[in-house]
Order: C-alpha cells, then sequence, then structure tokens
C-alpha cells in the first residue's frame, strides 16, 4: 500500500516560519568589548574584567590595548595574569598629584596592553576577559576606555566611540564604566550614645533580663517540687494513720 505524505500542518508552517525569521534574516549579534560591571561607586576599589569577544569568522585577536581616560586618573591599577597572555602597562604624569591612602602619586596608568602568546589567541567563536583591580575610583560620572582589538589577519577593531547617554549605541562604543555617587554617612544623633557603647547596654540589659528571667524560673521549680513532696508526705502519713481492717 502507498502511503501519501501527510501535509505540514498549519502549527508546522508556523514554527517553520519563526524559525526561518530568527536564525535566516536576523542580522549578526552586536558583541563589542564592555567592561564588566559596568557600575561601580566613586572612591570605592573594585575588579572589573575587560570582555572581548571575537567577531571575526576566520582571524583570532591577538592583541588588546585599553587605554584609560586622561580625564579620570585611578592611583592604583593592577592586573590578574591571563594563561597565555603577556600584559604591559603605560604610565604618564598627573597634575595634580592624586592621594592615595596618603601619599601624593605623580604618575598613573595611561594603556594597558594585553598580547598573546602561542595558541592562546581568541579563536572565532570565543571570547577572554582580562581582569584588572583598580581604585579609588576618581569623583565622575563615568570612565570610557577606548579599546584596540588588533586580529591575527592584521585588521584592528577600533572601540572608541564615546556613548551619549540617551541616544542610540555608536557602530563602535567604547567600553563605559558609569560610577555613582558614595552614600554619605549617616551623622549621629547629638547627644545619642556611641553605636558600640548602645549595642553594650543593649546586651548588658538583655543579660539582665536573661538572669532575672532565669531566677523566677527556677524559683518556680522549686516552689513546684516542694508541693509535690509535700503532697506525698501527707499521703503517707494518711495511709500509716489508717487502722487496718
Amino acid at each position: 500500500m502507498i502511503r501519501l505524505r501527510r501535509p505540514a500542518t498549519a502549527a508546522a508552517l508556523a514554527l517553520a516560519a519563526v524559525t526561518t525569521a530568527v536564525l535566516g534574516f536576523a542580522g549578526p549579534a552586536s558583541a563589542h568589548v564592555t567592561v564588566n560591571p559596568k557600575e561601580a561607586a566613586q572612591g570605592s576599589y573594585g575588579r572589573f574584567a575587560f570582555r572581548v569577544p571575537n567577531e571575526s569568522d576566520t582571524a583570532s585577536t591577538t592583541k588588546v590595548e585599553v587605554v584609560l581616560p586622561e580625564n579620570a586618573p585611578v592611583g592604583s591599577v593592577s592586573t590578574m595574569p591571563v594563561p597565555g597572555w603577556t600584559v604591559a602597562v603605560e604610565k604618564r604624569k598627573v597634575d595634580p598629584p592624586i592621594e592615595v591612602h596618603g601619599s601624593q602619586l605623580t604618575e598613573a596608568v595611561s594603556k594597558l596592553t594585553w598580547t598573546a602568546t602561542g595558541d592562546a589567541a581568541v579563536k572565532p567563536g570565543q571570547f577572554q576577559e582580562f581582569p584588572v583591580s583598580m581604585g579609588p575610583l576618581p569623583q565622575v560620572d563615568r570612565m570610557v576606555f577606548k579599546t584596540l582589538q588588533t586580529y591575527s589577519d592584521g585588521n584592528v577593531a577600533r572601540w572608541i566611540e564615546e556613548p551619549t547617554p540617551g541616544a542610540e549605541e555608536p557602530e563602535n562604543p567604547a567600553p563605559v564604566l558609569t560610577l555613582a555617587p558614595a552614600s554619605a554617612s549617616a551623622s549621629a544623633t547629638p547627644g545619642a550614645a556611641p553605636a558600640g557603647q548602645a549595642a553594650a547596654d543593649d546586651d548588658d540589659d538583655e543579660d539582665s533580663d536573661g538572669a532575672a528571667t532565669g531566677l523566677a524560673i527556677a524559683g518556680l521549680v522549686a516552689g513546684l517540687a516542694g508541693l509535690l513532696l509535700g503532697g506525698l508526705a501527707f499521703a503517707r502519713t494518711r495511709r500509716e494513720a489508717t487502722p487496718k481492717a
């Protein structure tokens, strides 16, 4: 018997149409160099990672150059070793000096360059993170890190365009770290005891209350025990005094 092929159902056709629309006609994803996390507090220290995706189908990323903004110098910048990559640190003079833990620093890191060695280059379809530690973060609204990404075929992706808040993202945006003002510490109420002293006083009160409660419970238990013993003695006395039949 010959079986005729069943025509596609409406649901199958709809699924095929959606799949084609998503996979067949969607443009390439917008992947660019970013800094993560993307937000931090002014004056704080933090660990950040420059995430570099490889956008080429045939070449590998062999070098990444990150330029720190001149208008927002950072006193302390250190890098974490990345297997298969070397890092070069460039510095520049800063005026006025940067104060870090009471010391006046006249130099600040201006550029970080990671270069792949051996087979460590970022291959097509992969990404690599380059961690750094920075602080204290400057008193500015944001830090823009212009970045150059060099491929093994000689092409260079220039992620140097500064995004404008509220505007459409540029074609080659630079990584941006948004900085929020540090929260002001709450002021002490005049005449109030220091927090540590208040906590100690509370602990003392709790200890006193606990001791009083413990004594009350012990007294109650002792009273109940006395009543129980008295009742037993009274019952024994009556039993002994009762004449036998």
